[in-house]
């Protein structure tokens, strides 16, 4: 979210290995897909995760400037489903409201919980980890 590279080795191995075994790996932001930009103000959930969040009951706002910016994080959401149709398998940044799984910022603090984009990924059966749990 804020311009910086963030690489990982644990991903690249990872990737190399799920490419030797013949998988195919989509690379895919939801935050860019919702058209938020990189460089963006930092975002968290309100009022509760990214399972909430589908049922109307959370939204995703900027932490610093309150804008509300769950149209764009359902919409990045949703178009990297539709990318990733069929997937097995992600690996997601972890603490970020849309991939963290397990645990992700909610009312200003790390709380249990998936994104927006995880949450879905989770309801659809996919099986799911953190660069940092490789």
């Amino acid at each position: 979210y804020d311009g910086q590279a963030k690489p990982s080795s644990a991903v690249d191995e990872a990737i190399k290995a799920w490419e030797a075994d013949g998988g195919e790996v989509l690379p895919v932001c939801p935050e860019e897909l919702g058209d938020l930009g990189t460089p963006r103000p930092p975002c968290e959930l309100r009022g509760g995760d990214g399972a909430a969040f589908w049922k109307a009951k959370a939204r995703v706002q900027g932490r610093d400037d309150n804008e509300d910016r769950s149209a764009k994080f359902a919409a990045g959401a949703e178009r990297a489903l539709e990318m990733a149709a069929g997937c097995s398998q992600a690996i997601l940044k972890a603490r970020s409201p849309s991939c963290g799984c397990g645990e992700t910022w909610i009312d200003g603090a790390l709380q249990s919980g998936d994104g927006v984009f995880a949450a879905r990924l989770r309801a659809l059966g996919v099986s799911l980890c953190t660069e940092e749990e490789l």
